[in-house]
């Protein structure tokens, strides 16, 4: 009895000390992000200076790739949004990667495409190319039809018949502004080391969207989305801030990043795994340091992509599962700079704390909340115990959520309407109390299914248009009414 009581308060202890580091380290990088965005939105060029640089020809061209399986839903309204950013010169290359639905006949349609004799510019090792189509209505619209080989497996496939120097991988449910590209350009123009970059990822969900643009932002109607609307901003605007100021950022995300393609050629593309995304950062930056190439890998938070995020449980499950299974393969694939000193801070900070919170966090965290209804229906459950579990694990953690939403709105200012930051606030500080339990289990469960290479699937629903100009209501935030 006296052994077990010990390995009880030994564990208790333990739980804590995790809850206390884990919530310690989310305060301080959201005090340094505050800081660095603020600093940052005020040094932030405005559009006459960048487009100066455009007048110059000073940017350095993109290709625009966008993956899709079976996406007819809304393949074509991310198709215009990408053909419509603001930018010198650029391409839109939409690989279809053995859609079963409508995805290739709804390009064709909208975009009068016609097939074309198009050899890759370079040969990558992928599923067989069936057809390349241009788009006679705009020219700069490319179309790639192949077989079914995975996202990874699409975006070298659009690699292969890519023709500029610089890459933006941009996911087919999601929307760019109008200066995203701008602006991650410009910052590709004046730091010369800098060889990938990733923007800032908004949920789409609730907004109005008119002519593939974006036109009046607005917080989710349903519980799920809004609570992710509060995850992205603790996560982009906070965690990938902090990791990009110390060279250790080992993700972009999938759905905006822009990437020289020289580098990753070097590397043989993305490689075939659910987290693509990550693995091909961490690769990035091994390859760097070991061929001695100067190099940096930067969040930018002021250009903006804005994606969907599953609105059903169901699908918001199977996308965290798919999430940690890429998370655990792509450390277990790169485990050699793990506390390796060579690798500088991302050996010796990033892939460390990812290994100890993002891996083995939610394992951690199912046990804690798990163990507290144990001890709980035993008649087992200290009472001071409780109390700091609780303020550590859960008000702390609501407390972060609410400050993730004044940090937006102090320095970004994305949602106009006051009553949106009130309503994500309020949400997003449930997240503790249930959906994050919830969302642990799904997590805890991928790392041991870390063997299951596909992605599984998401219900997508189509962008929100916004009402005829006639009938909108007048909105009471930017008349002055209550």
């Amino acid at each position: 009895m006296h052994t077990l009581a010990l390995f009880l308060f030994s564990y208790e202890v333990l739980t804590l000390l995790y809850f206390l580091f884990l919530n310690a380290s989310y305060t301080l990088i959201t005090a340094y992000a505050f800081i660095f965005i603020r600093d940052s939105v005020e040094a932030t060029p405005d559009l006459d200076r960048l487009d100066d640089l455009v007048r110059l020809g000073n940017l350095r061209p993109i290709s625009i790739l966008i993956p899709a399986y079976n996406e007819e839903i809304n393949i074509t309204e991310t198709v215009r949004n990408a053909a419509q950013v603001s930018f010198p010169e650029f391409e839109v290359i939409v690989i279809n990667d053995g859609s079963t639905d409508q995805t290739l006949d709804k390009l064709r349609e909208a975009f009068d495409l016609i097939p074309i004799d198009r050899p890759p510019k370079k040969l990558l090792d992928t599923s067989p190319v069936r057809a390349v189509y241009c788009s006679k209505k705009t020219p700069y619209i490319w179309v790639v039809d192949k077989e079914g080989g995975g996202k990874a497996d699409a975006l070298n496939a659009g690699l292969a018949y890519s023709s500029y120097p610089l890459f933006c991988a941009v996911d087919a449910d999601s929307l760019l502004e109008p200066d995203a590209l701008l602006r991650m350009g410009h910052q590709f123009f004046m730091d010369k080391e800098l060889v990938a970059a990733g923007g800032a990822i908004r949920v789409l969900n609730g907004c109005y969207v008119e002519d593939a643009q974006i036109i009046d932002v607005r917080a989710p109607s349903g519980l799920l989305p809004n609570i992710q609307v509060v995850e992205y901003l603790r996560g982009f605007m906070a965690g990938r801030v902090a990791f990009g100021a110390m060279n250790s950022l080992l993700i972009i995300s999938g759905a905006f990043g822009i990437f020289r393609k020289d580098l990753v050629l070097a590397i043989n593309g993305f490689r075939k795994t659910v987290g693509e995304d990550m693995d091909l950062v961490l690769r990035l930056h091994k390859y760097c340091v070991d061929e001695k190439i100067p190099y940096k890998i930067h969040y930018i938070p002021e250009p903006v992509c804005w994606t969907q995020v599953p609105s059903d449980l169901p699908s918001l499950l199977r996308q965290r599962n798919r999430w940690q299974r890429g998370l655990v393969d792509s450390l277990w694939h790169n485990k050699a700079m793990l506390f390796n000193p060579k690798y500088g801070n991302v050996g010796m900070i990033g892939m460390p704390y990812f290994l100890l919170v993002e891996m083995l966090g939610p394992l951690i965290e199912f046990t804690g909340y798990f163990s507290l209804l144990l001890f709980f229906s035993f008649d087992m459950l200290n009472r001071v115990y409780a109390e700091l579990f609780f303020t550590f694990a859960i008000v702390w953690g609501m407390w972060l959520n609410t400050a993730a939403v004044l940090l937006d709105n102090f320095t970004l200012h994305k949602y106009d309407k006051i009553r949106d930051s009130y309503k994500l606030a309020l949400i997003g500080s449930l997240e503790y109390l249930g959906y994050r339990q919830l969302v642990s289990m799904a997590r805890m469960k991928g790392t041991f299914e870390v063997w299951r290479n596909h992605w599984g699937t998401v219900k997508r629903k189509a962008v929100r248009n916004a009402p005829p100009k006639s009938t909108r209501p007048a909105d009471p935030d930017k008349d002055g009414n209550p």
